[in-house]
């Protein structure tokens, strides 16, 4: 019988590897982003002092989104956690703290969300009791109601839900640009790392950084993106 761990609560990083995302978001395959956005997104949550978990595509099991997902959760919860925070690798103005407050919030009647921009969400806190897989597979990933049908789906099972304050991802160069309206909340850290791309995209737009293969292609973006056309 395994042993239950130490603490309740971990944190469940899923998030492919730099390769991948670069792959399939796009990204010039020499850029460094997607392994200092991991490298980053580590230290956040090493800060924390729970414990973790990093799915990437090599770890993920099934076809689709939802089953990848969903059966990442389920090998977390399977561990022996009673709680479980989801993010991705992609959130820059995501902290410690964010990570702190969430689990102080999760109960067996409260899940807690992080709304990002484009309608998804960068964060999702849940307790065990909450999570039945068959139905978390039925959501509308990767689609533009996902957030507020998330919401939705665990009022109607009689969960609060608490939501964090909304923050962007990166799931396209178009987001990078949108970030560079927001560069006095980000840290130094992230400032020096986004500042090359910044004058990129203030030089030449978003259009420029897509390989022209790809232009009008579905892109399987993370689990809070919808599926969007470049």
């Amino acid at each position: 019988m395994q042993a239950r761990p130490i603490q309740n609560t971990a944190i469940l990083i899923f998030a492919n590897s730099a390769a991948e995302d670069s792959r399939i978001k796009h990204f010039d395959a020499k850029s460094p982003l997607f392994h200092k956005l991991t490298q980053e997104t580590l230290k956040t949550v090493k800060a924390t002092g729970m414990p973790y978990h990093h799915f990437t595509e090599r770890e993920q099991l099934g076809k689709t989104f939802a089953e990848r997902f969903s059966n990442a959760l389920q090998q977390v919860f399977d561990l022996g956690y009673d709680q479980v925070i989801s993010i991705g690798n992609d959130s820059p103005h995501l902290t410690a703290q964010h990570l702190r407050n969430t689990k102080s919030a999760l109960s067996e009647q409260q899940v807690v969300v992080g709304p990002s921009m484009d309608g998804g969400f960068y964060l999702l806190g849940l307790h065990r009791s909450n999570f039945h897989k068959e139905s978390f597979e039925a959501l509308p990933w990767q689609q533009a109601p996902l957030y507020k049908t998330t919401v939705a789906y665990f009022q109607s099972k009689g969960c609060t839900v608490h939501a964090l304050k909304k923050l962007i991802d990166i799931d396209s160069i178009a987001d990078i640009k949108l970030l560079s309206n927001h560069i006095k909340t980000l840290s130094k850290n992230w400032i020096v790392l986004f500042s090359s791309l910044f004058l990129r995209v203030k030089k030449f737009g978003a259009v420029r950084w897509t390989r022209p293969e790809q232009v009008h292609q579905p892109i399987p973006f993370n689990k809070g993106s919808p599926l969007l056309l470049v």
